[in-house]
């Protein structure tokens, strides 16, 4: 009677742990991502049961109380360890600030690699983890080893379109991974974004999102400057940005993202809300030393890149209240150094 009991409760606890997706990770991005993710699959599976973690619990609790207003009907459970996510859930994704994070959240004690242990081989074969930081591509590399030695599968699929793409539910997701993986996950990113581009294997994502992220980091300097040239010129802001927008400058540092209040017509970007809401400095810095560091372990020349690199941190070096504001803000920095001038 008690094998019995005890296989039946097992059961019932695979039965529960397929129908739940955990998330963890919930800043900015990750908070805007979980949202849409958990509000699209509610709509078409209102028994589905989510789960969320933080490393911060108040987090959480807030993002938990913000859904449940919304959808009162929703199973939405709060862990406070990714290991109880693993535990709970059989698919999980993971959005974080990035490497050291993601080296805690999969490798450390109460983790996801050491759940994992915990699992049946039915159970490994069918968990899914797919993590959305952009970070390390070695460091990628090596949790995704781990994770698929023990039996389950993984993806990286870091995003390109910011807070606002998340919020909207447009974000690109670049994935790398096995054509099986990024099979499975492709049904939950579609809930999150609008295009899934497969990259390659295991890092390719990553290196694809670190490529994009050194050219805009690139951009968003260079249109900082024209704008403020432009304007030393006499040129009317708006005239200036649609003259390059519409011409060969044109990109979206300029015509989404434009560092200038009121200098696009139809857009709002986060210069109009005192570059509050976006994608922070500090994170575009952390991009570009990732894209310098993979630059000299691969024997690449990144001299613009470095350049821009050596900006950002001494943007924030001499502007730490910028650290937080959208990268954009780095036109403030721009505009400052003129004054100096």
């Amino acid at each position: 009677m008690r094998h019995t009991a005890r296989v039946l409760q097992s059961l019932e606890r695979q039965a529960m742990r397929a129908k739940s997706t955990a998330f963890i990770g919930l800043g900015r991005m990750g908070s805007e991502m979980a949202f849409n993710f958990f509000s699209k699959t509610f709509a078409e599976s209102p028994d589905t049961r989510f789960v969320v973690c933080d490393a911060l619990p108040t987090s959480a609790i807030t993002f938990r109380q913000n859904f449940m207003a919304q959808f009162p009907g929703a199973h939405i459970d709060i862990v406070l360890t990714p290991k109880e996510a693993v535990h709970a859930s059989q698919t999980v994704l993971t959005m974080l600030p990035s490497s050291p994070q993601v080296q805690t959240v999969y490798s450390e004690a109460n983790g996801v690699i050491p759940a994992l242990q915990s699992l049946s081989a039915a159970e490994l074969a069918r968990s899914l983890f797919i993590d959305s930081t952009t970070l390390d591509v070695g460091i990628a590399r090596s949790v995704a080893t781990e994770v698929t030695s023990a039996g389950a599968q993984m993806v990286d699929a870091p995003v390109s379109g910011g807070v606002t793409g998340a919020k909207a539910g447009t974000l690109a997701f670049l994935v790398g991974g096995t054509e099986g993986a990024f099979a499975l996950s492709q049904p939950i990113l579609t809930h999150m974004g609008g295009r899934i581009i497969h990259c390659g294997p295991s890092g390719a994502g990553l290196g694809a999102k670190i490529c994009n992220n050194l050219v805009l980091g690139v951009q968003q300097i260079v249109v900082g400057e024209a704008m403020l040239l432009g304007q030393k010129l006499g040129l009317d802001p708006r005239i200036l940005a649609g003259v390059i927008n519409s011409s060969t400058g044109g990109c979206w540092a300029s015509s989404v993202n434009n560092p200038v209040p009121y200098s696009l017509a139809d857009k709002s970007p986060p210069c109009e809300r005192n570059y509050e809401g976006g994608f922070a400095t500090a994170l575009m810095l952390k991009d570009m030393l990732l894209a310098t560091d993979v630059a000299a372990s691969t024997d690449s020349a990144l001299p613009l890149g470095k350049s821009a690199q050596n900006f950002y941190a001494e943007t924030l070096r001499h502007r730490p209240d910028l650290a937080q504001k959208d990268f954009s803000s780095v036109y403030e920095r721009l505009e400052q150094m003129r004054r100096k001038d």
